[in-house]
Formats: C-alpha cells, sequence, structure tokens
C-alpha cells in the first residue's frame, strides 16, 4: 500500500457516483476499497437471533486489519450492534469510522386500483465521523 489514504467499506449497498466523489473530494480519499464478496454475506446477514456477536464479527475485523493502516476511514453502516462494535473497533486501531448522511424524499401515488405506493429517494449529502 501507498502512503495514500483509503476508505474501506462495511456497508450493505454499492456506494453511489456521488459518494465515491465526496469521499475523494471531503476525507482526500485516493482509493476505496469494497469488502470482499465472500464476506460480504457476512456482514448483510447479521443473525438476528444471536446472544452475541462478536464473534460473529471476527472474518470483518481480520479484513480491516489486513486492508487497512492508521488514519485510513472505514465507512461502517448496517447492524446497529455490529456497526457499533465496528466503530469501536474502528477507534482501538486508529482508523477514522464515517457514515453516510442522506436528504430522503418520500413519494405518495394513488394507483388505479385505489392502494396508495410510497416510494422513497435517497440522497447523499456528506460524510460524518462518528463521535463528532
Amino acid at each position: 500500500m501507498s502512503g495514500s489514504t483509503n476508505l474501506l467499506l462495511l456497508f450493505n449497498h454499492t456506494p453511489t457516483a456521488a459518494q465515491d466523489e465526496d469521499a475523494r473530494r471531503s476525507l482526500g480519499v485516493e482509493e476505496i476499497i469494497h469488502l470482499p464478496e465472500f464476506l460480504r454475506s457476512v456482514w448483510n446477514s447479521v443473525p438476528p437471533d444471536a446472544e452475541k456477536i462478536y464473534g460473529y464479527l471476527e472474518p470483518i475485523r481480520s479484513w480491516v486489519l489486513e486492508a487497512s493502516r492508521s488514519g485510513d476511514y472505514l465507512l461502517i453502516q448496517g447492524d446497529f450492534g455490529a456497526s457499533y462494535l465496528m466503530v469501536k473497533f474502528a477507534f482501538e486501531q486508529g482508523l477514522i469510522p464515517v457514515y453516510s448522511t442522506t436528504e430522503r424524499d418520500a413519494v405518495e401515488e394513488i394507483t388505479e386500483d385505489g392502494a396508495v405506493r410510497l416510494s422513497h429517494r435517497f440522497r447523499h449529502v456528506r460524510f460524518r465521523r462518528y463521535g463528532e
């Protein structure tokens, strides 16, 4: 790895072009590193019936340690408990945990059969550091 600042993604979605652009502009990120495919299902499927998930997240922590260095950003969004644990871990490792803020628009449409169709549009606004 070079001396550039990276952004690692613990994120349930593919980042939008606006998020990618903003990460490079506002965070000074040169490389965006996606969670490997085999770990996406781990992050996207935190078992809701598990009493504890710290051990479940071990493969994610291992990947973060391998793929990052102190001062890198870690975009963390997903299951609330998993996000909390990974934010704590990020701080312990000298990483900068962030999340994406959005504007949300809801549009209601009454269909021909009288049902209501509700759609939501989300637009990235900025990245915000956890704890600030």
